[in-house]
């Protein structure tokens, strides 16, 4: 297995935005994906994401559960993990606890969702209902031991043709794949820019008015 990049490896962070303006888009405007409503936010790079449904096999697709996310909630899912590491390693090193964490969670002030850059999603039948992926969307290393990287191997082969079908479609239509979480994906953010090599990022984080 390839040695996996972390959201806290300093070579993310270093990377430059160079902010491109464009709006935040409102994915449910006219229904063309499938919006699960586990996260979805009552108060309110979608072209891309409808290229890659187009590229699946018929009777297939993308299941979109969580995209913008505030810095301020992230940087609560990264406290409540890294306090829940603490608590189960009390020998690690405020470091090892930090790289830890972005394993699972990107240290808040270069996170793709806070960005508006990352979209966390899976697939689904015609009919709407969620495909087996190997884990549940959002499991921990913990909690999955382990099911929740994208090249795992402790998942069914079905499993793992799904995630096939998935990255495939989505890396067509320009996204990356943040190896520890076979569901988050990203466009323009500094994560896509390392993987890719361009030059810098097209968003960064950001507060909604």
């Amino acid at each position: 297995m390839n040695e996996i990049i972390l959201m806290s490896d300093p070579k993310i962070a270093a990377i430059p935005v160079q902010e491109c303006g464009e709006r935040l888009v409102d994915i449910r405007r006219d229904g063309a994906l499938l919006v699960d409503p586990r996260k979805q936010d009552p108060a309110g790079a979608f072209d891309r994401l409808i290229t890659a449904q187009s590229l699946l096999p018929d009777g297939l697709r993308l299941l979109f559960v969580e995209g913008y996310r505030p810095p301020s909630l992230q940087r609560r899912y990264f406290e409540e993990y890294a306090t829940q590491l603490q608590a189960d390693h009390p020998d690690w090193t405020a470091g090892q606890i930090h790289r830890a964490a972005s394993a699972y969670v990107s240290p808040p002030e270069i996170a793709p969702h806070s960005a508006g850059a990352a979209v966390d999603l899976t697939l689904a039948d015609a009919h709407g209902h969620e495909l087996d992926l190997g884990s549940r969307l959002n499991a921990d290393p913990e909690e999955s031991h382990g099911a929740c990287y994208t090249n795992a191997d402790n998942i069914t082969g079905q499993a793992r043709e799904h995630r096939k079908i998935l990255g495939t479609a989505l890396t067509v239509a320009g996204l990356v794949n943040y190896p520890t979480e076979w569901w988050h994906w990203s466009y323009g953010d500094r994560y896509w820019a390392l993987a890719t090599g361009a030059a810098a990022a097209c968003y960064g984080p950001r507060e909604l008015s």
